[in-house]
């Protein structure tokens, strides 16, 4: 009997797991990346099915997200006919949960394959399986964990193909592979690193016929992973090497910027420090893993260096360092190149895979190193158990939040300790938990709520007690995060703001409490005093609200405040001085937030304050936001140096534009800048994209990246970097100081102008009309004309999708000295 279970232990377990997983799945709340992932999905299913003919219209960093698993998923719910987004939800958990299981099966077969030691590879299976944040992340997790999963189950195919040596074993390992590189272009390392392999291997054949065999085979697994990579790749269909090239500056210069709690300082992602993956990792993995993981690069590093022609040689060396590489790599490439990591190192959890397998290396290699002294090796034995077992009592204490788990190495004294110092439910998975808790705590009422994917969290039943985030009825209260939280405890003048049940790492922010009529004293006395020093000063801004400036703190206030007002969205744009548009984005140009977060009301007003940076700013622009910050309902700026911006828009009016942009903006170049400036101006003119180029007069005055483009790019979003206010635009980029031969500007979307002067609305309908008459050289879903030296693109009936599309124009040249 005992014979039989340590056979089948492995298949055990994950048995057992799988049946905690699906009695366990629905605690785990929605995360918002799920509802992204689904939309990928169905533009992707769309697409294949002939229902659309592009989906390039994704949101740029959408476009590189593989469908191997999410396309899957939508189907499995297409076939169950699941359409409750509770139960969709519970449906993807426990798939993403079974994926990981089996994947954990693939780790100990790989495991027992090197060890050839059952309870060594049950270790391996349960160190894997018991990472706290792993478990957590998969249930709700589908972007990093499936690809988590499948390269484990590559490592593992990896390790047989080599093994075995056949046609069929590199066949199936290239289709595992371009699986995982579907999901993530990490993929792309696991395939080299083969390719180098096979190399080395036909390098250190002499005989023909068998480097001959050794091609074909490796000819195979490149043939199956390109494919099947191509295959599940639409985005890269009819384009597979820009898209590869995309999906790859993607990992070392992804756009998202997200304000990281780390260390206790809030850091814009691109701004962490080049430990922060590393950090991440050692501070929420168990320490005995930790430990032992060292212990097996070590033996693995000192083996390569003592013998270091057996690594070209000796297959199973070699396989040890490509696990030595898949941990240790990622990490340095992530700090070297300044990869933009953020929420934890989840997007670098694959290497936990391959550090699991040299810890229960270090622990077999330090066992047979006391081979003699079995109660030391028991010892060793033992300390990864009592190891395993605490992490297993912790998790039990969690659970259903594993993926805020911190080891020892971070002080846990209190949960607000933790709080202030590092990110933790960054997905707001615990918001299900605070809906839960409202419910219980007023049944039978009628409750409105503040909470992003708030609504996904309750059944269909509970969804008739909460309002969410309703646009007509002041919130009772909201959820929100650890960074609203610290972002919060930071403000002095918003020290009244009541914060009642933490959910350990997110908040239930009593906004009944903030009503003046229900608050107690000391802080309904507070609020007037904010109310009364900004009152006795002129409104610096005279709006929707009244905004006022008390030192560093700036105060918004509305006499008649209706109910729903609460819920509204305001805040400001911070322009600090002489900072470029990237720069000032970096720094935090748009300073937002809602109503019920940063203020109160008080009989019938509306009072809320914001604080302004401490760094030097040149104006700020007030407004009242919805949705977001590019949807505006009313914006006002407020400058802090001459001439105001009022004031230059009265200048302006004085003098003749230099030019006029297409849509009715005007361009002026006044003291080193250009301005650009239209009266009359919509939302859609406000949050416009801007190109400008700068041709100099001696290309030596540009920068070695720009010489061979031959000009500068100072490119802008108007949301970024212009102003919105009295049904005006306005914005200012500073020239450089060389002599300029040219500028070249024109905004997205419109392309019937060409910089300065413009092109005549006249010239091209004269233009549109010839071409009517001859054939066009290239027929597509715009014709394409080559006539007197200039390539015209035509399309009749043109949509509004049209005229924002981008084109791309590669030319080659006769002649390559050209």
């Amino acid at each position: 009997m005992v014979n039989f279970l340590m056979a089948h232990s492995g298949l055990l377990v994950c048995g057992l797991f799988l049946l905690a997983g699906i009695f366990g799945a629905e605690g785990y709340g929605i995360v918002g990346d799920e509802l992204t992932q689904r939309e990928v999905a169905r533009g992707n299913l769309n697409y294949i099915a002939g229902l659309v003919d592009r989906i390039d219209l994704f949101v740029p960093t959408n476009r590189f997200y593989g469908i191997s698993f999410e396309l899957p998923l939508l189907l499995a719910e297409r076939v169950l006919g699941v359409e409750d987004y509770y139960n969709v939800r519970w449906l993807r958990s426990t798939l993403i949960h079974l994926f990981f299981l089996v994947s954990g099966f693939f780790c100990y077969l790989l495991a027992y394959r090197l060890f050839n030691n059952r309870l060594i590879a049950l270790f391996a299976l349960l160190l894997f399986l018991l990472h706290p944040r792993i478990y957590a992340h998969s249930f709700f997790n589908s972007k990093d964990l499936p690809f988590l999963s499948m390269f484990v189950i590559a490592l593992y195919l990896t390790e047989r193909a080599f093994r075995k040596d056949t046609a069929g074993a590199f066949l199936l390992l290239g289709i595992a592979v371009g699986i995982a590189t579907n999901l993530r272009i990490m993929g792309l390392a696991l395939f080299l690193a083969v390719v180098g392999m096979r190399v080395l291997d036909v390098g250190l054949v002499r005989d023909w016929v068998e480097r001959k065999r050794l091609l074909t085979t490796g000819g195979l697994f490149v043939a199956a992973a390109g494919l099947v990579w191509y295959g599940l790749s639409p985005n890269a269909w009819g384009n597979p090497l820009p898209h590869l090239a995309g999906a790859l500056s993607l990992t070392t210069d992804h756009p998202t910027i997200v304000p990281t709690l780390f260390q206790g300082e809030l850091i814009p992602s691109p701004k962490l420090p080049p430990h922060y993956g590393l950090t991440r990792f050692l501070i929420s993995t168990s320490l005995p893993v930790l430990l032992l993981g060292m212990v097996g690069i070590a033996v693995v590093a000192a083996r390569g260096l003592a013998r270091p022609r057996a690594v070209l040689v000796n297959g199973q060396l070699r396989f040890w360092l490509l696990l030595a590489g898949c941990f240790g790599l990622p990490l340095l490439g992530a700090a070297l190149v300044g990869s933009n990591l953020y929420n934890g190192w989840r997007q670098l959890y694959f290497i936990y895979a391959p550090f699991v397998l040299l810890a229960v290396g270090g622990m077999f290699w330090m066992g047979g190193v006391l081979s003699g002294l079995w109660w030391r090796r028991a010892g060793v034995y033992g300390f990864l158990g009592l190891g395993l077992g605490l992490t297993l009592l912790q998790m039990a204490q969690l659970r259903p939040w594993e993926h805020i788990y911190f080891n020892f190495l971070v002080d846990r004294t209190t949960p607000n300790q933790l709080r202030s110092q590092y990110e933790m439910d960054y997905w707001r998975v615990t918001f299900q938990e605070g809906m839960a808790s409202l419910l219980a705590r007023h049944p039978g009422e009628l409750l409105t709520v503040i909470a992003e994917l708030g609504s996904f969290s309750l059944h269909s039943g509970e969804r008739r007690s909460v309002l969410v985030n309703s646009p007509v009825h002041d919130p009772d209260y909201a959820l929100t995060t650890m960074d609203r939280w610290f972002e919060l405890s930071h403000r002095p003048d918003l020290a009244f703001n009541s914060q009642y049940s933490p959910v350990y790492n997110s908040s239930i922010l009593s906004l009944r409490a903030l009503d003046g009529s229900r608050m107690d004293a000391v802080a309904a006395a507070g609020y007037e005093e904010i109310y009364r020093e900004a009152i006795a000063g002129e409104p610096i801004i005279r709006g929707e609200y009244a905004v006022y400036l008390t030192g560093r703190r700036l105060t918004f206030v509305k006499e008649d405040c209706q109910p729903g007002e609460r819920s509204g969205q305001f805040g400001v744009k911070v322009y600090p001085a002489a900072k470029t548009p990237r720069t000032r984005r970096i720094l935090g140009l748009i300073s937002y937030d809602y109503l019920y977060n940063a203020g109160v009301r008080l009989e019938d007003k509306c009072l809320a304050a914001l604080l302004l940076p401490d760094r030097p700013v040149s104006h700020v622009m007030a407004g009242q936001y919805a949705g977001d910050y590019k949807n505006l309902v009313w914006e006002e700026p407020h400058s802090f140096i001459r001439p105001g911006l009022r004031e230059l828009v009265v200048e302006l009016g004085a003098s003749r534009p230099g030019a006029t942009m297409g849509e009715g903006f005007e361009l002026y170049r006044q003291d080193g800048r250009l301005i650009y400036y239209r009266e009359g101006c919509a939302t859609k003119d406000a949050t416009a994209r801007v190109f400008l180029h700068i041709t100099p007069d001696d290309v030596e005055d540009l920068s070695l990246e720009r010489r061979e483009l031959g000009f500068e790019i100072r490119d802008f979003d108007f949301a970024w970097g212009g102003v919105h206010f009295d049904g005006q635009c306005l914005a200012a980029v500073p020239l450089p100081d060389y002599p300029i031969a040219r500028l070249r500007t024109w905004r997205e979307g419109y392309w019937e102008f060409r910089g300065l002067p413009p092109v005549s609305p006249v010239f091209l309908r004269e233009r549109a009309a010839a071409l009517v008459r001859v054939e066009p050289d290239f027929r597509g879903q715009f014709d394409l004309f080559w006539r007197d030296g200039e390539l015209t693109y035509r399309r009749e009936n043109c949509a509004a999708a049209d005229t924002a599309a981008g084109f791309f124009l590669h030319i080659r040249p006769v002649n390559g000295a050209d």
